[in-house]
């Protein structure tokens, strides 16, 4: 017997509870911020459109399925399950920081603040949770299967991310490491560098973005769902040692780009999620290239 499908609802925090949680009280949260110019009552307002929305949203689910909650801290420790239907309730950002913990399942955006969110990844809203519900688990129903980033290292350490994945020292100091194409002969370009970045079409309105510009490269962006990827060594340094010939460049469907650590330790995240992230040490090497996992966001 299949099991009925299970709901489950991604949160974060909001900045209303991150004040509590620091300060203690409503009242004492409020002074602090009145004493810098500054009202609690925005604050506390998006909260409660926030909370509201996830009483919606709860709602909405069918009473024959299984539901339950997960809160952005919690996502790294929860078991996603092959018959869910994730329901994110929040920002785009969140999307992504779900992203990397999913396998193929349905993901429904919902934007608890609309005109503060841009809508990109959360393009729905809570009215609409019941007949989006209802199409996730319809075969056949429409979707957006969104390219994703992964990186696999050579101990089977493996990353994926929607927006992007980072490469670099886990301080401010310099990353030291061989670069190139995976499969070729050379070992790659010795390169000292503040990190590498690997970003998607997904993520060509955020930090891709940034360097996409800064670069003036003529590559064209990527759209979310092309099979295509785009890469940038950020702020590379020449010396006798170490080279600047290989700072950007693209990648296809099978395509991969290799790197070999040569410093004492190189962290390697997707999405901002910081906390989560792979380390490799001297020695080791990661590929980078498309995943064949994609994001497949209900629209």
């Amino acid at each position: 017997m299949s099991l009925a499908p299970r709901a489950v609802l991604v949160h974060r925090r909001t900045e209303y509870e991150e004040l509590l949680a620091r300060h203690g009280t409503h009242g004492q949260a409020a002074f602090f911020l009145s004493s810098r110019g500054r009202s609690i009552d925005g604050v506390a307002r998006r909260h409660e459109r926030t909370q509201q929305a996830l009483r919606d949203v709860a709602a909405a689910v069918p009473l024959t399925w299984r539901s339950s909650r997960v809160e952005r801290a919690d996502l790294d420790r929860f078991l996603f399950a092959p018959e869910d239907v994730v329901v994110v309730v929040g920002q785009d950002g969140l999307v992504a920081n779900a992203a990397k913990y999913l396998s193929g399942q349905p993901v429904v955006g919902i934007d608890t603040d609309p005109g503060r969110n841009p809508g990109v990844l959360v393009r729905h809203r809570c009215a609409d949770t019941a007949a989006l519900l209802r199409a996730a688990t319809v075969a056949g129903s429409t979707v957006d299967a969104l390219t994703m980033v992964e990186a696999v290292a050579d101990d089977t350490q493996r990353l994926v991310a929607l927006n992007e994945i980072y490469l670099g020292p886990p301080g401010h100091q310099t990353a030291r490491y061989r670069l190139g194409p995976d499969g070729a002969a050379s070992p790659g370009e010795a390169q000292a560098s503040s990190g590498v970045l690997v970003g998607t079409g997904t993520g060509a309105t955020g930090w891709l973005r940034s360097l996409w510009l800064e670069r003036g490269s003529t590559a064209p962006l990527p759209a979310p769902c092309d099979p295509r990827l785009l890469w940038f060594v950020r702020e590379a340094w020449p010396s006798p040692a170490t080279g600047t010939s290989l700072v950007s460049g693209e990648l296809g469907r099978g395509q991969g780009l290799r790197l070999t650590v040569e410093s004492d330790r190189i962290v390697v995240f997707g999405d901002g999620m910081e906390s989560d992230a792979l380390e490799l040490t001297w020695g080791q090497s990661v590929r980078l290239g498309i995943s064949a996992t994609a994001l497949h966001l209900v629209v």
